[in-house]
C-alpha cells in the first residue's frame, strides 16, 4: 500500500464531495492514519463526512488565520506526520463575479491570507511534527492566464502557487518536498459558491482532450495520494495538472 504506516493531516472536508475526501478515503484504503481539520461552524459538516469515511478520524480544530490555532496544532494533532494536504480557500462575496476592479482591500486581503498565505502557515505549524520529512501537497487551480469571474481568487491562487515554490527551496533541505495539484473543475460545495462556476465546466467539456467529468474528484485525489506517498522523492516545486489535458491545448 502507497501510504502504508503514514500519518496525513488533511484540510478541508466539507462534505462527501470534497475533493479532500476522496484523498482522506483513498489515503486510509492506501494504510494511512488519517487526522483531519476543522473550525467554527463547520466542524459539524466535517464531523458528518468523517463518519462516511473506512475509519472515523480523529478530528483538531483548525482555523489557519487564526494564530493560535496555528500555534497549538502539534500539541492537538499528537505526534509526527508525514504528509499534509492543503484544501483551504476562500474569497469574499465582492472578489468573484466580475468586481475585479471594485473590490475593497480589506476583501482582497482576506482572499490572499486564507487562499496563500495560509499554505507557509500551515507548514510552518506542522514543521515541528515532520523531522522525518514528508510531503506537503496543495490543491490549486492553474492562473498563468486569467479567467473569467475567478478575479481576486485567481490572484489569489497565483500567489500560492509562489508560495509553494518557496517553501520547497526552504523546507527542502529538511526533507520536506512541497508539491501542487492544479485541477480542473470539481463541482463541490466550494465551486458552487462561486458565481459563473458553470462557466468553467462548458470549456472544459469542450476542451479537455481527455474528457472531464466535473463530478468525478478521484483522478484529482488518486494524484495527491502520489504525490503523499514516496512515489516522488526527488519532485518539488512541482504543479501536477490533472485537468483532461486542457491546460496543454488552445482554443
Amino acid at each position: 500500500m502507497l501510504l502504508d504506516g503514514k500519518r496525513i493531516l488533511i484540510t478541508g472536508v466539507l462534505n462527501d464531495a470534497s475533493i479532500a475526501f476522496s484523498v482522506a478515503r483513498r489515503a486510509q484504503e492506501e494504510g494511512a492514519e488519517v487526522v483531519l481539520s476543522s473550525f467554527g461552524r463547520i466542524m459539524s459538516l466535517t464531523k458528518r463526512a468523517a463518519k462516511r469515511l473506512p475509519t472515523e478520524p480523529e478530528i483538531v480544530e483548525l482555523d489557519v488565520s487564526n494564530a493560535d490555532d496555528l500555534a497549538a496544532l502539534t500539541e492537538r494533532v499528537g505526534g509526527r506526520i508525514d504528509g499534509v494536504l492543503h484544501a483551504i480557500g476562500f474569497a469574499p462575496e465582492s472578489c468573484l463575479g466580475g468586481g475585479f476592479l471594485d473590490a475593497p482591500w480589506e476583501d482582497v486581503a482576506v482572499a490572499l491570507q486564507v487562499s496563500a498565505y495560509s499554505l507557509k502557515s500551515l507548514a510552518v505549524a506542522a514543521l515541528p511534527m515532520m523531522e522525518r520529512g514528508g510531503s506537503i501537497v496543495g490543491l490549486d487551480f492553474d492562473n498563468t492566464q486569467a479567467w473569467p469571474i475567478y478575479d481576486w481568487m485567481g490572484v489569489a491562487k497565483s500567489a500560492f502557487e509562489s508560495t509553494a515554490r518557496y517553501l520547497a527551496r526552504y523546507l527542502g533541505p529538511q526533507g520536506i518536498r512541497v508539491n501542487l495539484v492544479a485541477a480542473g473543475p470539481v463541482r463541490t460545495m466550494a465551486a458552487r459558491s462561486i458565481p459563473g462556476f458553470e462557466h468553467f465546466e462548458e470549456v472544459w467539456a469542450q476542451r479537455a482532450p481527455l474528457g472531464w467529468d466535473v463530478k468525478d474528484p478521484e483522478p484529482v485525489a488518486q494524484a495527491c495520494i502520489a504525490l503523499l506517498s514516496d512515489l516522488f522523492p526527488a519532485t518539488t516545486g512541482e504543479m501536477l495538472h490533472v485537468d483532461g489535458g486542457f491546460h496543454a491545448v488552445g482554443a
